[in-house]
């Protein structure tokens, strides 16, 4: 399983980097954040299982990290530390979903059992058949039909015309989020349909609103709701990306996902319907094995044109920009003019990489010339590529390259590349 890092002692996350036996277990550290703020685009960039994160920390604290996740990815396990005088806050995160509070400090046993704990909670709620026979138990089979029915219900012309502001209400008095000021919908076919439906009732059901599912003959629709379009579309693709790795997990294949056009009104869900399909249809043609996501933004945006050239001027930005250590996918997304969420998934997909993958291999590209044709110390090489954490820059080195920086340079200085 993946493991996120928020901490913003770095003598905290170095301790946990280096003394806990990461090749020892099943678990991969992914990343790692100063704060909230930094944490929650590598967050949804490196997909991880679990998150562990501070409470206290700048700019964007635990509580609100955890907040935020609870809202826009419930599915992700969080562990949190704190500090003794921190009760008050720890019992908020806990309040917001956390699955393990631990009390600093913490020691690598200690770490090793929270981190089995919860993937052991997480690797039930992910075994799609018992969870969704669990789900069908807990609120009755009929209930959830009728909100499958309802929600198809507005994937039709008869919703279209008159009656989505009824559907809606119904809904909203069985507990779901809506009516809402802004509607798209994800139109997902997958294969095999049926174990691909279970998954994807799962994950919509631990979204906690953020998708409400409707089988459908090849997969499974989704109306997602939000109060703004940035909301809805960060949510969309948010969703349309963990259920595509959700799928790919579970051995699934032929994974297509369309978005349909954001809506402001009740009677349109319909028509984001209609260019969710229509967008999903297109792409049962092509022949790619891994998942594709594609939205309406996109389909302006043609394959051999448009979305290349958004992709090298990203690949632009971050090329004059990687240096900076505080530089955030968000920041490049902003660059190119899309939400954070389009623009991981578009990025990832055209580039075959994803953003914190990129930004990590432009770093060591440079880091990789400096040893080889400089002497500066390791400490200022990091400094230059973006990593203000020299332990932290030897550790991602190592991790991809198999050496260390002084191992590199000891055989490869005065060498090309």
């Amino acid at each position: 399983m993946k493991v996120f890092l928020v901490d913003d002692e770095i003598v905290v996350r170095e301790g946990i980097r280096e003394s806990f036996p990461w090749e020892e277990t099943p678990y991969v550290l992914v990343g790692e954040a100063p704060d909230g703020e930094m944490a929650i685009p590598m967050i949804r960039d490196t997909n991880p299982d679990i998150v562990i994160t501070d409470i206290k920390m700048p700019f964007m604290d635990g509580i609100e990290l955890c907040r935020i996740m609870q809202k826009q990815m419930p599915w992700i396990g969080v562990i949190v530390l704190s500090g003794y005088d921190e009760f008050e806050y720890a019992r908020q995160c806990i309040q917001l979903g956390v699955r393990e509070y631990m009390l600093k400090p913490i020691n690598a046993d200690a770490l090793r059992e929270a981190l089995d704990k919860v993937s052991a909670q997480l690797t039930a709620e992910r075994n799609t058949f018992e969870h969704a026979a669990s789900l069908r138990a807990r609120m009755g089979s009929g209930g959830k039909l009728v909100k499958e029915k309802l929600v198809g219900s507005l994937f039709s012309n008869e919703a279209a015309e008159k009656d989505a502001q009824d559907v809606l209400e119904q809904l909203s008095n069985m507990e779901c989020p809506v009516p809402a000021p802004y509607y798209a919908v994800v139109d997902a076919a997958f294969s095999p349909v049926e174990e691909g439906q279970a998954v994807a009732d799962a994950l919509a059901e631990s979204s906690g609103g953020i998708a409400l599912p409707s089988p459908g003959r090849v997969g499974t629709r989704f109306l997602i709701p939000g109060e703004s379009a940035e909301d809805v579309e960060e949510q969309a693709y948010s969703f349309a990306t963990t259920l595509a790795r959700e799928l790919e997990r579970v051995g699934g294949s032929e994974i297509r996902v369309g978005i349909g056009e954001i809506v402001d009104k009740p009677e349109d869900i319909f028509r984001s319907f209609k260019t969710a399909r229509h967008i999903r249809h297109l792409l049962v043609e092509r022949t790619d094995e891994t998942a594709i996501i594609l939205g309406t933004r996109e389909m302006g945006e043609p394959a051999d044109e448009k979305t290349p050239a958004v992709i090298s001027e990203a690949k632009l930005y971050m090329s004059l920009h990687y240096s900076d250590p505080n530089l955030m996918l968000q920041d490049v997304a902003k660059a190119v003019n899309m939400s954070s969420s389009r623009f991981s998934t578009v990025f990832s997909q055209q580039n075959g990489q994803t953003f914190t993958e990129y930004l990590v291999y432009l770093r060591l590209k440079k880091a990789k010339e400096l040893l080889r044709t400089t002497t500066d110390r390791s400490l200022q090489i990091a400094r230059d590529v973006g990593y203000n954490d020299a332990h932290y820059f030897s550790y991602i080195f190592k991790k991809n390259t198999g050496m260390t920086p002084s191992e590199y340079r000891a055989q490869y200085q005065n060498q090309p590349e």
